[in-house]
């Protein structure tokens, strides 16, 4: 028998060994699976987005299993279906969800906005932001450059104009481009919001109006003529308490700057910019 025969069957021998003693690990080194965990993570969408509270799909359905969790409701993106699905493996009442949506907190486009540079580097608004915050003279606002566009699993924000747009028809509320966005213009909000803020600069007044047309000015004029008294001015910017707001629309009408706008999202109408 030549050499080469010789080791072709030590190596076959080796394989067979190697191949028993995986049998037998995997029969006595098991991990037992929780069938109602598996269950339960196959209605979940899988995103891993985090807004339900845990840290993924699977931290949330082990939860659930357990019974330390008993809200069927928490998977935002999955909306009532899953929830329901949820339910009916627990045995327990479906929930209904509140759906979100994204709204971006910036009116900064090419035409409102004042640029203090040209950026030529990394198309990353990360990137972007570490260089004195980006090109625009608001340095609080959206940079423009599509971090949030490419964490979104559903394709629904776009570029236009320097400044993200967030399509609410296919927006989920999975909070994804909210941890992308180096700015936090970004917001998650129910979908049954009227009112929206659409900035996020903390400056003075008049900084804000040489840096941006359509910035909050912190003028308070939103505030005092508030007939459900819903909005303050706090670090020279309006903030919208939505479990007071009446949808009245006054704010609106009243901003002098125009960086309260109204949106109807449940009917997917955005506003524009």
């Amino acid at each position: 028998m030549g050499p080469v025969f010789i080791a072709v069957g030590i190596l076959c021998a080796i394989a067979a060994v190697c191949a028993l003693l995986l049998v037998i690990a995997s029969k006595y080194m098991a991990v037992p699976v929780d069938e109602k965990v598996e269950a339960i993570r196959g209605c979940l969408p899988g995103a891993n987005c985090g807004a339900c509270g845990y840290a993924g799909c699977d931290n949330y359905a082990a939860e659930l299993a357990s019974g330390h969790e008993e809200m069927t409701n928490k998977c935002i993106p999955g909306g009532d279906k899953v929830a329901a699905s949820i339910a009916g493996i627990l045995g327990l009442e479906a929930q209904d969800v509140e759906e979100h949506v994204a709204i971006v907190r910036c009116k900064g486009n090419c035409t409102n906005t004042s640029y203090k540079e040209e950026y030529q580097g990394i198309e990353s608004c990360a990137a972007a932001n570490l260089l004195f915050g980006g090109e625009k003279l608001c340095t609080y606002a959206c940079l423009g450059y599509g971090d949030c566009t490419r964490v979104c699993p559903h394709d629904a924000i776009s570029i236009t104009d320097g400044l993200a747009h967030v399509d609410p028809r296919k927006c989920v509320g999975c909070g994804l481009c909210t941890r992308a966005c180096p700015n936090h213009v970004i917001d998650i909000v129910p979908d049954t919001i009227r009112t929206v803020v659409t900035c996020s600069n903390k400056l003075p007044g008049a900084q804000v109006r040489a840096a941006c047309k359509t910035g909050c000015i912190g003028c308070r004029k939103c505030e005092r003529e508030c007939p459900a008294h819903a909005i303050t001015v706090t670090d020279n910017l309006s903030h919208i308490d939505y479990s007071k707001c009446i949808n009245c629309g006054h704010c609106v009408e009243t901003c002098p700057t125009h960086a309260i706008v109204e949106a109807d999202f449940m009917s997917a109408t955005h506003f524009s910019a």
